[in-house]
């Protein structure tokens, strides 16, 4: 997902993106939805699938 669309979604969240790094906005927006913040956490080994960051996240994996 590009950055645009990510900001949006936050914005739509009630989360001021302002010069986020896209990691830390995930973060933001998957604690904000009452999800683990995990993007990019576990490199190895992850058992979300259904999460939308996922492609972002794991693209080997995806």
């Amino acid at each position: 997902m590009k950055m645009t669309e990510i900001k949006k979604v936050a914005v739509n969240l009630g989360i001021k993106p302002g010069r986020m790094k896209k990691g830390d906005l995930i973060k933001a927006v998957q604690s904000k939805e009452g999800n683990f913040p995990c993007f990019q956490v576990k490199t190895d080994f992850c058992d979300q699938f259904d999460c939308c960051w996922r492609s972002d996240c794991q693209p080997g994996n995806a």
